[in-house]
């Protein structure tokens, strides 16, 4: 019997040697790549072309961000109806068409259709993602979920260093035609991988059963229904209202508590950028042995500790050290969240779940983002900071029900 328990935990080979992975985790890299020499690019055009507009600027934001809000959960509900690697490759051509479009458009015509390459891409992928989770539940074993959501997660890590560096590079030296000649290229090289995924099995396509309405109210009653999937999402709100919370205010972190020029803000970003690709290394090996409400509660209390750490500091290195041990174990948050999602639902309502839980990150994150500057003008950011951290957690006590039944399940199985 002992030695039944004390099975070996899979490896790295194991989880390369999977096919999914593999694929996937290439198709990422070219997205990651075609999406960072979007946003800067585009970002970089548009403040050139109106010297530097809030407004047009601001709108950027509001076509990358509006369709989480306004099609996640309807994309989620038909990812569960539709065949999931069909519809990735499908959101990565219908990507790689309308960038094109655009650039002819925007040889010939107004450069103002420039937005429309950001909104398009944010809207399909509100259709891809969720397909991207249902995969996973379907191609890779239990035992490798986590390990190899910390592998996607660790791409994404990278990237955000590597992103603006990429994107800058190249509107800087080619131009925004190149620029969105290479987009068009990773959607279409990243729709050529997915091909090389299983193919979907026949019964995972709807047949017309159910009205997508009644299938929106089934994935609202199961979510309501699964005690860890509801402590998730309140863990969720809390998550969104503490960051919305501290993201607009980091310059006034520079300017005011550390007296430097707003231009600093960058070594900020850096730290907590390089923090999260080598803690992508780190949440790879943690992953083998924690639980996933145990990773996501640990990345909350880093961050916690992080904000508290970063309000109280009037020293540049404690601040940059606050903001690099947030980010080490900023892949855990993600890991655990993904984990969890793909543990607690079935592979049917995978979408609508998502669909359901985004949103209420995102609403939670954008109700604090337009109190903050309020918030400023009438708190000191030392207490806003402070507010936040309490947040996080209040957060991590919504998990607490969770991590204590999984405690006793594992000390069960040893006892048996």
């Amino acid at each position: 019997m002992s030695e039944t328990l004390a099975q070996p935990k899979p490896g790295m080979g194991e989880l390369f040697r999977n096919r999914f992975i593999r694929t996937i985790l290439l198709s990422v890299l070219f997205l990651q790549i075609g999406i960072w020499v979007r946003n800067y690019s585009i970002l970089l055009f548009v403040i050139e072309k109106t010297h530097e507009n809030p407004i047009a600027v601001s709108l950027i934001s509001v076509a990358e961000f509006a369709p989480i809000f306004l099609f996640s959960f309807i994309g989620g509900t038909f990812a569960d109806r539709w065949k999931p690697k069909k519809t990735m490759v499908w959101c990565d051509l219908l990507s790689a068409v309308s960038v094109f479009a655009v650039l002819l458009t925007l040889m010939f015509g107004d450069w103002k259709v420039i937005f429309f390459v950001t909104l398009v891409s944010s809207i399909l992928s509100q259709f891809s993602q969720p397909s991207g989770m249902k995969l996973f539940k379907l191609h890779v074993p239990a035992e490798l979920i986590q390990m190899g959501m910390s592998m996607y997660q660790t791409v994404f890590a990278l990237f955000m260093i590597l992103g603006p560096v990429i994107g800058t590079f190249v509107y800087q030296n080619f131009g925004i035609y190149a620029a969105i000649g290479i987009m068009g290229a990773a959607f279409l090289l990243s729709a050529g991988v997915l091909l090389m995924l299983p193919a979907d099995r026949i019964d995972q396509e709807a047949k017309g059963k159910t009205t997508l309405m009644q299938e929106m109210k089934d994935g609202f009653r199961y979510v309501l229904g699964s005690k860890p999937l509801t402590l998730l999402g309140g863990c969720f709100a809390a998550a969104g209202l503490a960051i919305g919370l501290t993201q607009p205010l980091g310059v006034f972190l520079i300017t005011e508590r550390l007296g430097l020029p707003k231009e600093d803000l960058q070594w900020l970003m850096a730290a907590f950028g390089i923090g999260m690709i080598l803690g992508g290394g780190l949440a790879v090996g943690i992953s083998k042995k924690a639980s996933p409400q145990v990773l996501l509660s640990l990345g909350m209390l880093a961050s916690a500790v992080g904000f508290i750490c970063m309000g109280f500091s009037t020293i540049l290195w404690l601040t940059l050290a606050a903001q690099f041990f947030a980010g080490v174990f900023m892949p855990c948050i993600n890991i655990g969240i993904n984990t969890m999602i793909l543990q607690n639902t079935e592979e049917a309502f995978i979408g609508r779940v998502n669909g359901i839980l985004n949103p209420l990150f995102m609403g939670a994150m954008v109700i604090t983002m337009s109190l903050a500057g309020w918030l400023k003008f009438n708190l000191s950011i030392v207490f806003i900071y402070e507010i936040s951290a309490v947040l996080l957690l209040i957060g991590i006590g919504t998990l607490l029900p969770i991590m204590k039944k999984s405690s006793g399940t594992e000390n069960l199985g040893r006892g048996l």
